[in-house]
C-alpha cells in the first residue's frame, strides 16, 4: 500500500527584513555613538526648555525659557484658580497618550526594557516626541513626577530609530539604546560615570568590549554637551557640610547610617506598592475614561500643592522637586515633622500622578523621598544621640541614594552617581552600607523593582542578574553527538523498522551508494509506518533538511543557520574539510534539537 501523506512541516521563521541588515565596524559605531550621545544631550536640553516654557506660561502667565528648577517657584498671580494648572495639564497629556503613543504612560524605562527584550530593540520613531511634550506637560503644570525618565526614553527611542534607519543588527540597535538612555542620565545629572553603570544595570543585555565603549563614548559625549548648557556643576549644589565629615564616620555612625539603610529599604517598597497600588485602583474603582481618572487625581494634588502655599510659603511637591532637594542639602531647618509631611505628601502625590497615568519619571520622586526621610532620621539621631555629631544634610545626601538605589534597583549608579554629586571620596562608605542595605530589603519586602514590576503584571519577564553565556564560547565539537549511527538509502524499510530494538539512536544519517550523506531518518518518523510494502526503502523516506559544518563553528552560529534554513539537524565535519559535498567518512558528528535542548539544559547549572 502506499504510504501515507506527511504532513507539511511548519517551521516559524521570522519574516525575512526588506533590506539585508548592515552591522557597522568598531570605528563606525562608536562615531554612530558619539552621534547618540550628541542627541540625548541636546534631547535633555531641549526637553528642559520645553518644561520651562510649560512651567512659566501655566504657573507665571510668562513666555519665557528660563527655570531653575533648583529654586522655588514664586506663587502665581493665578490665585486658587492655580489648583486647576494640574488638571488643564492632566488633560493635555491624556489627549496625547491616548490618540497618538500609549506607549508614553508613565515613567517610561519600563517600556524601554521591553522594548530591549520582547521587540529586539524596536521603538516607534513618534514615542520620542510624544513622550516629550506629554512630560513637558505633566511636569510643567506640576505633576509629581521627575524629568530623567522621559529622557530616557527619549535618548533610547531616537537611537532605536536611527538603528532601524541603517538596518543594524539587533544587538547593535539595542546597544545605542543602552547608549541614548545612558547618555540622557548623565546629561541631566552631571555624572558620566553614573550614566554608565545606569545602562548596564538597568538596560544592556550583555557587557563588553563591543558594548560597553560605545555606552561609555555616548555618555562622555553627552555630559560635555550638558555642561556646555547648563554648567559644569551637578545637578544639585551642596555647599561645605558644617560638623563631622563622612570621612569622620565612627562605628556607631556607621551603625547609624546601616539603620537608614534599613528605612529607605522600607520607603522604596513603600513607593513601589503605593505607586502601582494606585494605577490598580484607579482601574477597579474608578469606572470612568482616562481623562475623568488623571483630571481628578490631578485636581487632588494641585490642592495639596496650593495648601502648602498658603501654610509654609512654597508649592514644595510640585514637579520634580528640586528646590525643595536644594533646601534640605543647603541645611534650611526644616522642623522633623515637617519633613515627614513632605514625605508623605510626595509619596501620594506621586502615586497619584502616576496611578492615573501621567507621563513623567520616578527618579526625581526617589530623591525627593530619600532627601526628606534621610534629613528627618539624622535630625532624629541629632536630637537624641547628640555624641554622634550628626548632620542631617549628611543622612539626606545618602539617603538619596539608598531609595533611589532601592526602588530602581539601579543601586551601583546610585552609589557613583551621589558620588558624583559630592566629590566626596569618603562618602563611599556610608553610601555603600545604606544602598546595599535598602537594596537588601527591597528585595525581601518586594521582589520587582519599580521598573519591572510593570512588565512582571503583563506577564513580561526580564533578566535579574547579568550571567555569562557559556554557550557563546561553545563550538560544533563541543555539542556534536560522535560516531552517528548511519543508514544505506537502498534499504527497505520494513526491514529496518523490524531491526530496531527498544534503545539504540533516534537519528540516523542516510548515505547513498557512493557513501555521499543524503540525509536523515529519525527513529519516531519511521517507528509510526505500518503496513509497509517491500519496495518502500528508507531513501523513500529520508528528509533532506540538514546544514552541514566545520567542528570550529561556534554554537550561535549553528542556531542561525539551523533557524534561516528551517534544517532538523546539522552534520558536522572537521576543520578545513569542504561542506559541500558530504562523505559519509569525512563525518564527525550530529547536531540535532534534541541535542541542542540538552546541552542548554545542563548549562544552566552554573546558575
Amino acid at each position: 500500500m502506499p504510504l501515507a501523506p506527511q504532513p507539511k512541516r511548519f517551521v516559524a521563521t521570522p519574516e525575512p527584513p526588506r533590506r539585508p541588515l548592515r552591522p557597522l565596524r568598531p570605528l563606525g559605531f562608536s562615531l554612530l555613538a558619539v552621534v547618540i550621545g550628541v542627541a540625548a544631550g541636546l534631547g535633555a536640553v531641549l526637553f528642559r526648555t520645553l518644561i520651562a516654557l510649560v512651567h512659566n506660561l501655566f504657573f507665571l502667565g510668562l513666555v519665557s525659557p528660563n527655570y531653575d528648577a533648583n529654586a522655588h517657584t514664586p506663587a502665581s498671580p493665578w490665585g486658587p484658580a492655580v489648583i486647576l494648572v494640574p488638571v488643564i495639564g492632566a488633560a493635555g497629556v491624556a489627549f496625547l497618550v491616548k490618540n497618538f503613543a500609549p506607549e508614553a504612560k508613565g515613567h517610561g524605562v519600563p517600556e524601554v526594557m521591553d522594548a530591549i527584550y520582547y521587540h529586539k530593540g524596536v521603538i516607534r520613531p513618534v514615542v520620542a516626541v510624544i513622550k516629550a511634550l506629554a512630560s513637558a506637560l505633566s511636569i510643567g503644570t506640576g505633576g509629581s513626577v521627575g524629568r530623567e525618565g522621559p529622557i530616557i526614553q527619549i535618548g533610547a527611542s531616537f537611537a532605536s530609530s536611527v538603528g532601524q534607519v541603517l538596518r543594524l543588527p539587533a544587538w547593535q540597535r539595542i546597544t545605542l539604546i543602552a547608549a541614548g538612555a545612558g547618555g540622557g542620565i548623565a546629561a541631566t545629572f552631571n555624572t558620566p560615570i553614573g550614566g554608565v553603570l545606569f545602562a548596564v544595570e538597568i538596560m544592556m543585555h550583555e557587557i563588553s568590549s563591543r558594548t560597553l565603549v560605545p555606552v561609555a563614548i555616548a555618555t562622555a559625549t553627552a555630559t560635555y554637551v550638558g555642561r556646555f548648557f547648563f554648567g559644569i556643576h551637578p545637578s544639585f549644589v551642596i555647599p561645605n557640610l558644617q560638623g563631622a565629615s563622612f570621612g569622620d564616620a565612627t562605628l556607631p555612625l556607621l551603625l547609624a547610617y546601616a539603620g537608614l539603610g534599613v528605612i529607605t529599604g522600607g520607603v522604596s517598597a513603600a513607593f513601589i506598592t503605593s505607586v502601582y497600588g494606585a494605577e490598580r485602583a484607579f482601574a477597579k474603582y474608578m469606572k470612568v475614561s482616562y481623562y475623568a481618572q488623571h483630571m481628578t487625581a490631578m485636581l487632588v494634588v494641585g490642592i495639596a500643592m496650593f495648601a502648602l502655599m498658603l501654610r509654609a510659603g512654597h508649592y514644595f511637591i510640585q514637579g520634580v522637586g528640586y528646590a525643595t532637594i536644594q533646601d534640605i542639602l543647603s541645611g534650611y531647618d526644616y522642623t522633623i515633622g515637617f519633613l515627614l509631611v513632605l514625605f508623605a505628601l510626595k509619596l501620594g502625590a506621586t502615586s497619584l500622578t502616576l496611578g492615573s497615568g501621567a507621563s513623567g519619571g520616578v527618579f526625581s520622586p526617589a530623591l525627593f523621598m530619600g532627601a526628606t526621610i534621610g534629613a528627618a532620621y539624622g535630625a532624629v539621631l541629632k536630637h537624641f544621640a547628640p555624641h554622634l555629631h550628626v548632620n542631617p544634610p549628611q543622612f539626606a545626601v545618602v539617603g538619596m541614594a539608598g531609595v533611589v538605589g532601592g526602588s530602581t534597583g539601579a543601586a551601583m549608579a546610585a552609589i557613583v552617581m551621589i558620588f558624583e554629586m559630592t566629590l566626596d571620596y569618603s562618602v563611599i562608605v556610608p553610601l555603600t552600607i545604606i544602598v546595599a542595605i535598602s537594596y537588601g530589603v527591597r528585595r525581601w519586602l518586594a521582589p520587582d523593582s519599580i521598573y519591572t514590576r510593570k512588565l512582571t503584571l503583563r506577564g513580561d519577564r526580564v533578566p535579574e542578574a547579568m550571567q555569562a553565556d557559556v554557550h557563546v564560547l561553545r563550538c560544533a565539537r563541543d555539542l556534536m553527538e560522535e560516531a552517528p549511527a548511519m543508514v544505506r538509502a537502498e534499504t527497505p524499510l520494513a526491514g529496518f523498522v523490524a531491526s530496531l530494538g527498544a534503545g539504540g539512536p533516534g537519528v540516523f544519517l542516510v548515505t547513498e551508494h557512493d557513501d555521499a550523506v543524503r540525509g536523515i531518518v529519525t527513529r519516531d518518523a519511521i517507528a509510526a509506518l505500518t503496513d509497509l510494502p517491500d519496495t518502500v526503502t528508507v531513501g523513500d523516506v529520508t528528509q533532506s533538511d540538514f546544514v552541514t559544518v566545520n567542528e570550529d563553528v561556534l554554537f550561535f552560529d549553528i542556531l542561525e543557520r539551523l533557524r534561516a534554513t528551517g534544517a532538523v539537524a546539522a552534520v558536522v565535519v572537521p576543520r578545513g574539510r569542504p561542506t559541500q559535498p558530504v562523505s559519509a567518512g569525512s563525518v564527525s558528528g550530529l547536531i540535532t534539537r534534541e541535542r541542542i535542548i540538552d546541552f542548554m539544559a545542563a548549562g544552566r547549572d552554573l546558575f
